[in-house]
């Protein structure tokens, strides 16, 4: 047991208030926020919500969810996510285990290790990627939101230390019991990389949940945007959409603030991956701290 002398007890005092302040510089900002999306427009304009509703109601959910393709967004999100992660995964892993090995094992690995680096530094260019995936016909297609960014380096890098940081008899004994280098890979060496894999699998999952810009060029047709691009389309070009709806929407569209309607879109938009982070911490973590050096 530690001794706790007085000046311990001042610094623990200390401690836990400023990360109790720094917990709610993160948690009220949010808090507030669902409190305007809740509220009434008239209280929102005159300033009267803080962290609590006022006039309680539902109205801006019900723009945001008649706002005509919200769920038709919303599954094409889910449906990129899921495509977009397996495929970062996959070629993370495929790319990152030959890369930790040295180069006596692997032929040339400082030669693809600053291939991949450069990368980091150097890209293509937007103009270029646009025309590439136009030329591949891929416009207007779920492939055109995952395949450029289909091998993130920096969440590679994460894998190939973590994968250094493991101890080489582990893969030795497999090899030496007759398993292949893909069979050590499946059945050793993965059940190992959970850590590392929940820490860059939740990269990718943010990545491809918050990413608008990409559905807003690669993505022509309304119908087809994912949840992000929608809601930003939704934001600035709510004067558009109003023309296109029934009496009922543009009477329902006058009855709500700006503010709360945006307020409830930015909250939809962000449960998701609220509701997926706690799964995910206790290897967050673990993951980076593990593969940030090599043992």
């Amino acid at each position: 047991m530690l001794y706790k002398s007085n000046g311990r007890t001042i610094f623990n005092i200390v401690n836990y208030s400023l990360l109790t302040v720094l917990c709610a510089l993160c948690l009220l900002p949010f808090i507030n926020l669902l409190a305007i999306s809740f509220s009434g427009s008239a209280a929102v304009a005159a300033g009267q919500v803080t962290f609590w509703p006022v006039n309680f109601t539902l109205q801006s959910y019900a723009f945001a969810f008649r706002g005509g393709k919200f769920l038709a967004a919303l599954w094409v999100s889910v449906q990129r996510v899921a495509l977009g992660t397996s495929i970062n995964l996959i070629l993370m892993i495929l790319t990152a285990y030959p890369l930790s090995k040295n180069t006596n094992k692997v032929a040339g690995r400082n030669i693809y290790m600053g291939y991949f680096v450069i990368t980091m530094l150097i890209n293509g260019g937007l103009i270029p990627t646009y025309l590439l995936v136009s030329k591949l016909g891929l416009l207007n297609t779920m492939w055109a939101l995952v395949l450029p960014t289909a091998l993130p380096i920096y969440s590679m890098l994460i894998l190939m230390n973590f994968l250094r940081s493991l101890p080489g008899d582990l893969e030795d004994a497999a090899l030496i019991d007759g398993t292949g280098p893909f069979g050590a890979l499946v059945f050793i060496i993965l059940p190992v990389m959970k850590p590392a894999l929940a820490t860059v699998g939740l990269f990718s999952i943010v990545a491809h949940w918050n990413d608008w810009f990409s559905g807003m060029i690669y993505i022509q047709h309304p119908m087809n945007y994912p949840l992000q691009t929608y809601l930003q389309s939704l934001i600035v070009n709510i004067e558009d959409l109003i023309k296109t709806f029934s009496k009922d929407y543009i009477k329902l569209v006058n009855m709500m603030n700006a503010r709360t309607g945006r307020a409830a879109q930015l909250f939809l938009g962000a449960l998701p991956v609220i509701m997926v982070y706690p799964f995910l911490q206790k290897y967050f973590v673990t993951g980076l701290i593990i593969g940030s050096v090599k043992g």
